[in-house]
């Protein structure tokens, strides 16, 4: 009889230690699928499908800190280009320059008041004078934020009688905001703004 119960007892234990490696394994299993899984997927968001002329192309994603020299200068790109690109017409500018200012602080709205008071505006609609400005570069520094800029720009004034080229150079800070919107897209600000030069380089006459 203890015989019968020693085998009774050393079967429980053979099948307690079987039942433990089992559960063991299942937990490995499952904590390995579960690994993989959530890799396929992180892989997955990671690529982004964009239908081009009817063709099915795949782009990858990068977070925003591998791509921040590249929004920081399109942020400054395009509030230079919504400032001085002008026509003239005074609702165009006004409606540009609104465009600009949602991308900067105040010291953009004081460069503004400053040109609108010396009637440079003015001087634009009245000789029917179209401004482009063209980006050369923009020199960027720091490692934190407010990051420093330096902005080098060409400007181009077609008037009826010619075209004059100038030199523009422009410097100030940007700093994120944390906020993005239809009017800001980046998130970005610029502040400290301020015009180093603009003087004409060029004159091309008709």
């Amino acid at each position: 009889m203890f015989t019968h119960l020693k085998n009774i007892e050393t079967a429980f234990k053979h099948i307690r230690q079987f039942s433990l490696f089992l559960i063991i394994g299942n937990v490995l299993t499952m904590g390995f699928c579960i690994y993989k899984t959530t890799e396929v997927v992180n892989a997955a968001q990671n690529r982004v499908h964009i239908l081009y002329n009817g063709k099915l192309l795949e782009a990858a994603s990068a977070d925003r800190k591998s791509n921040l020299p590249v929004e920081l200068r399109d942020h400054i790109r395009t509030f230079h280009e919504d400032f001085f690109d002008l026509s003239p017409d005074d609702k165009a500018i006004e409606a540009n320059v609104n465009k600009a200012l949602y991308l900067a602080d105040e010291s953009a709205k004081q460069e503004y008041d400053n040109l609108r008071e010396a009637g440079y505006y003015n001087n634009l609609i009245s000789a029917n004078i179209s401004q482009e400005v063209h980006i050369d570069s923009t020199l960027l520094s720091g490692n934190q934020w407010p990051y420093n800029f330096t902005c080098y720009a060409t400007e181009k004034l077609v008037r009826s009688s010619g075209t004059v080229y100038r030199k523009l150079i422009t410097q100030g800070q940007i700093r994120d905001i944390r906020e993005q919107s239809d009017n800001n897209p980046h998130g970005f600000l610029i502040q400290h703004w301020e015009v180093l030069a603009n003087r004409d380089t060029t004159l091309i006459n008709k």
